[in-house]
């Protein structure tokens, strides 16, 4: 008798130690390629196979849930929401980490809890959730971290996570696949980050836009997991929608050192869905041969302006940046592993051991209590505070913003180099004059001993106390530690077996936390006469929209978070921030104030913005703020993915120039009608009618990327008011 051929579903596997009664679901993946083969006939990229992979209905293109992990920054206004949405447990796996705020919420509604000390969100997802193959959301751009292992992870604002969470398939649009083939083999002073650093110098941080970034080739064989994961992190700079690696024996080895033996073995067995089809097309192909691959430095003010270590000297001197390197910081969530840690620290033991000094200030950022436990007891930290470095929490820390810097004034021009991910204006340590710049931990170690941007630890030396020139071998390191890892503290808070009887209470007095009110739905007018509220002019960021540093602790706070919206744009009428002319009386004030003011005259206003506007974090409070403040339409020449999403969550109008030169004929000083939303529908356009001041009168098309469901959104005051209609229609059916 013959027996049935063995399943892949058939083996069942936890997704991770801490849910083993959530299983990782291989045969969906399987199945829905199937069909998927059957349609396109053509070979898949890898990108492809996890998408189509995933998707609710293979014939029409849903993608479903996978999982959701909410950051301490961004995790207050998601929980918010959901607490909003009417339901009493989340439909999917989720976790939010580090927010002491908010634990009884987590408890209530069924969410695994990392208490503060656990470290950097992304970390913890590397070492404890992420699987090859796996789909996850998560609140924060460098979400794609766990791309690392093989895994498609996409940074989304809360109220994206909010609809996996109350059980919506999450939309997203097809996106492109670009590849970068990697030949050769990494060594030397070159490290995973240089990867990064050479591709946003080649794509910029528009180039990644409405893209996943797929690494394949014999190269990736040189790259340690966690060094993958660097890469993935920091696609977010790019403004990909992810990035991630095929699965490998350098994955193997990371599941296998994190005690996850099981999910190695079924990813092996699974491995000839977890790479891509020979003979796969991509959008487009970049070629990096590692052997040949220089150290690179980015910087300063933007991640994409790449430097060869070679010609840094040169290009310092040419552009007149600050040559003295105040402080040196490594780690965070992009560079922050055992084998960074270590690598490090053996370069700062060639430098004590020589007489050298450190020449610049120097902290260290450990990304998670297992990475800080494991290298307090392997010796790293001993030799790092025995050089004078400072260790920090294991948390974001100054790479955003968490930063009581005194060693410059405000405004002084200065240098400082890292290994975090971003380095816009001021991003660090709300300092505007601040040159960062951003390189691999070796690097700016080397640099922090140095203490100038001239110096090339490649072929430089340092005189040392003794007269003699010292210079650096290459550094070395371990990708794992040869003793394992130490867990350290047990950090991780499960959800209660009985969670009726927990109550989540916001004391109405809190400067931190505040319930949220549902926002008015659209009053079924084309809207007319509304004032410019600000042209910002240039970059603009997340954070020029709402900073962080010592603005996070109000992230659960609309009222107060609100107190910060665009304060670091640039107004084109002036060329300052935060000073914009009120039309209602020609005063002058900050753009929250004026702002302010309009939402109380009942006056709603719009925001005229350059390319890739809200580029960044993934920070939904950057679209909240508006909203709140009463505005109704950002119109741009080009946004940014995730907040061009979050704008249409919350009820707002993401509108983009059909002509980019458009913006340059509407001044901060115009009012503005919107014409077409009485027949809003996906694929048309919209009319701006602008008036200026004197008298004359342009008028122009408007695009939109609005699909029905989006429509819906808008007219219904935001994405939230919608889904809470929806669910008290079905209680009430």
């Amino acid at each position: 008798m013959a027996t049935a051929a063995p399943r892949i579903g058939d083996t069942k596997v936890a997704m991770s130690l801490l849910e083993k009664d959530k299983y990782i679901n291989y045969q969906r993946i399987e199945d829905n390629l199937v069909i998927v083969r059957d349609r396109l006939n053509r070979p898949l990229t890898l990108s492809e196979k996890i998408l189509y992979g995933h998707l609710d209905d293979p014939a029409n293109q849903d993608i479903v849930r996978g999982r959701v992990a909410c950051q301490d920054a961004t995790a207050q206004m998601a929980l918010l929401q959901f607490m909003s949405a009417g339901m009493d447990t989340a439909a999917v796996p989720t976790t939010v980490h580090c927010l002491r705020l908010l634990g009884t919420a987590t408890a209530k509604y069924g969410l695994g809890f990392w208490k503060p000390g656990s470290g950097i969100i992304h970390q913890i997802i590397l070492e404890n959730y992420a699987f090859p193959g796996g789909l996850m959301i998560g609140t924060d751009s460098h979400t794609p971290n766990a791309g690392g292992l093989g895994m498609i992870a996409c940074g989304v604002g809360g109220a994206d996570a909010v609809d996996v969470m109350a059980g919506i398939p999450w939309e997203l649009k097809c996106p492109k696949v670009i590849g970068v083939n990697l030949t050769g083999k990494i060594g030397g002073w070159t490290t995973p980050k240089d990867v990064i650093l050479k591709v946003a110098g080649i794509l910029t941080v528009k180039g990644g836009t409405g893209a996943i970034v797929e690494y394949k080739g014999p190269g990736v064989e040189s790259l340690s997991c966690t060094g993958m994961a660097t890469i993935c992190n920091m696609g977010a700079e790019i403004g990909a929608t992810t990035s991630l690696f095929p699965f490998n024996h350098r994955m193997t080895d990371y599941l296998n050192a994190t005690k996850r033996p099981e999910i190695a073995k079924y990813a092996q067995q699974f491995a000839h869905n977890l790479k891509a089809d020979e003979g796969a097309e991509y959008d487009q192909v970049i070629e990096i041969n590692l052997s040949e691959l220089e150290p690179h430095i980015n910087g300063p003010f933007t991640p994409d302006l790449a430097t060869p270590i070679s010609k840094l000297a040169a290009e310092a001197k040419k552009n007149g940046w600050p040559d003295e390197i105040k402080v040196g910081l490594i780690g965070s969530c992009t560079n922050s592993s055992y084998e960074d840690m270590s690598r490090s620290a053996s370069l700062v033991k060639q430098a004590t051991d020589a007489g050298l000094e450190l020449k610049s200030k120097f902290t260290i950022t450990p990304g998670s209590e297992q990475v800080r436990a494991t290298i307090a007891r392997d010796g790293q930290i001993d030799l790092f505070e025995g050089a004078g470095g400072i260790v920090l929490a294991n948390a974001c820390g100054p790479c955003i913003g968490q930063w009581d810097r005194k060693d410059v004034k405000k405004g002084e021009p200065n240098t400082i180099v890292t290994s975090y991910n971003r380095n816009f204006t001021g991003r660090n340590d709300a300092n505007p004059a601040t040159h960062a710049f951003v390189a691999s931990p070796d690097i700016v170690t080397a640099l922090s001993f140095a203490g100038t941007l001239s110096f090339n630890p490649l072929t430089d030396s340092i005189p040392t106390p003794s007269g003699t020139p010292f210079k650096f071998s290459d550094p070395s390191g371990f990708e794992l530690p040869p003793r394992g890892y130490d867990p350290g503290q047990d950090t991780f808070q499960p959800p209660p077996q009985d969670r009726a009887t927990v109550q989540v209470q916001v004391d109405p007095k809190s400067d931190r936390l505040q319930l949220l009110k549902p926002f008015a739905p659209w009053d079924g007018k084309d809207p007319k006469d509304l004032p410019v509220l600000i042209k910002v002019k240039g970059k603009c960021t997340t954070d020029h929209i709402s900073a962080g540093g010592p603005w996070l602790k109000y992230r659960g706070h609309l009222e107060n978070i609100s107190q910060n919206c665009l304060i670091g744009a640039i107004n084109a009428e002036n060329g300052e921030a935060n000073k914009i002319q009120s039309q209602l009386d020609g005063s002058w004030g900050g753009v929250p104030q004026v702002a302010a003011g309009y939402r109380e005259a009942g006056i709603k206003w719009v925001v005229i913005g350059d390319h890739n506007y809200g580029e960044g974090s993934s920070r939904e409070h950057a679209a909240l703020e508006p909203r709140f403040l009463g505005g109704l339409a950002i119109i741009v020449r080009s946004f940014a993915r995730i907040h061009e999403t979050n704008l249409k969550k919350q009820g707002m109008l993401a509108l983009t120039f059909v002509n980019p030169e458009d913006y340059d004929k509407v001044k901060g000083t115009d009012k503005v009608d919107i014409k077409g939303l009485q027949t809003f529908a996906p694929g048309k356009n919209l009319t701006l009618t602008v008036k200026h001041k004197d008298g004359s009168v342009d008028e122009f098309p408007l695009a939109h990327s609005f699909n029905e469901g989006q429509i819906e959104w808008f007219k219904a005051g935001s994405a939230l008011n919608l889904m809470a209609a929806h669910a008290k229609a079905k209680a009430s059916a």
